[in-house]
């Protein structure tokens, strides 16, 4: 993006510069010979004036004043021999004419090189003024394409990291009325789209909870009525009972493919490299506070999870340990029985007892902040078939427990294409 705004900016400013340069030097050149002939035309007509006062006697001393340095005049007259005022002029040099008297004629010649080199002086400086302003207009091709595509690159970044599930408002914006519009209606989206992801991870849960109460309950009943004594009423209730196994198979299914539908995007990812790019993200916020952050992660963890979700819910946990923590932040991951645990952690004072038990719920917040975040971080992780707790209030500590990656995965996963020799 920056690239092209540059070359087109930079076109338009080259073709400006041809456009009006050329024809300028060209303009310049010509109108330096056509003052130094308007010059010789002016002194040829003071001569004139002067012969005219003195038509018998020619004082050379008085035609030597309006003669220039470089130049010489010639007075010629009927019936009378030619005459010669001034240095030789050599071949070639810029000559003028002026009839005087009687069919007198007088002429002032003046040497083609002094011309030629004022002319030379001239279209240089304009050629000079034409390269600087080829050289201004880089400049602000260049700073303009930079205060576009940065915006316009972020914008995209963003609006990639809403569609990967980062529902975070991003209050950062770029003092351009356009871009920071499209960052408002980014801003609002994310935060209906979180809504709206609460909202039916909320329901498919209160749904399948009371399912499942309900085809318990009904289990039970059918398990009494297949101990009726009643042939028929027996053979009713075992048919009903093999019915209520297949819906509670069919509803589990169901909850399956939906998580992994939303788990499509889940791959291998080395939890080392991809937690590294969370700390590089927040490390100059840290540290612009005072603080530092710390990655304690081995090498080797393979979980399988979305990658741009684990980023963003790890993010999410850092950016609440920024905002309300305190202390040296430290992100550190471990390999548990049948999963790999990830843990963010600070040393600040902790989260109030009062609101442990609804630090995930959303709107909830100990300062000022929308109370997102941490709904969106469990929601994320939840997403890729995961689970975020908070695993100590005090200092606080939250542990995220993610799938490990099996065998197939790490066989199938796509390699990279390695170079080969041309």
């Amino acid at each position: 993006m920056r690239r092209r705004i540059l070359q087109s900016t930079l076109l338009v400013v080259a073709i400006t510069a041809l456009v009006l340069g050329g024809p300028l030097a060209v303009t310049t050149w010509q109108l330096v010979e056509d003052i130094t002939r308007a010059d010789l035309t002016s002194r040829l007509e003071v001569i004139a004036e002067r012969l005219e006062e003195q038509p018998s006697a020619v004082d050379p001393s008085t035609l030597a004043l309006a003669v220039p340095v470089t130049g010489r005049l010639t007075l010629e007259r009927p019936g009378e021999p030619s005459r010669s005022f001034g240095a030789d002029t050599g071949a070639d040099p810029v000559t003028e004419t002026l009839p005087f008297a009687l069919g007198g004629t007088i002429t002032l010649t003046e040497p083609r090189s002094i011309m030629r080199t004022q002319q030379v002086q001239v279209t240089v400086i304009v050629l000079l003024l034409v390269v600087i302003s080829i050289g201004a207009g880089t400049i602000v091709a260049t700073l303009t394409a930079r205060r576009l595509a940065d915006p316009l690159r972020d914008v995209a970044d963003r609006a990639a990291r809403l569609g990967a599930g980062d529902f975070r408002r991003t209050p950062h914006r770029h003092n351009i009325p356009e871009l920071d519009r499209v960052s408002d209606v980014l801003d609002t989206s994310a935060t209906a789209l979180a809504e709206l992801v609460q909202r039916e991870r909320a329901l498919v849960g209160d749904v399948s909870h009371q399912l499942r109460s309900r085809i318990t309950a009904l289990t039970l009943r059918l398990d009494e009525l297949a101990a009726h004594p009643d042939p028929d009423a027996r053979r009713e209730a075992l048919a009903a009972l093999e019915q209520t196994e297949r819906l509670s198979d069919v509803l589990d299914e169901l909850l399956e493919a939906s998580r992994a539908a939303r788990a499509a995007g889940a791959e291998p990812m080395d939890l080392r490299e991809g937690l590294a790019a969370v700390v590089e993200e927040w490390r100059p916020a840290l540290v612009q506070a005072g603080r530092t952050l710390r990655l304690r992660v081995p090498e080797g963890l393979l979980a399988r999870v979305t990658p741009a979700r684990i980023r963003e819910a790890v993010g999410a946990l850092v950016d609440n340990a920024t905002q309300h923590g305190g202390g040296t932040v430290t992100i550190s991951a471990r390999s548990g029985d049948s999963l790999l645990v990830v843990e963010v952690s600070d040393t600040g004072p902790g989260i109030p007892e009062e609101l442990v038990p609804h630090v995930f719920d959303r709107g909830v917040s100990v300062q000022s902040s929308t109370g997102l975040g941490l709904a969106l971080a469990r929601a994320l992780v939840e997403a890729d078939g995961g689970r975020l707790e908070l695993s100590r209030a005090r200092p606080p500590t939250f542990t995220i427990f993610l799938p490990a990656a099996r065998a197939d995965d790490v066989v199938a996963a796509p390699r990279p294409p390695t170079a080969t020799p041309r």
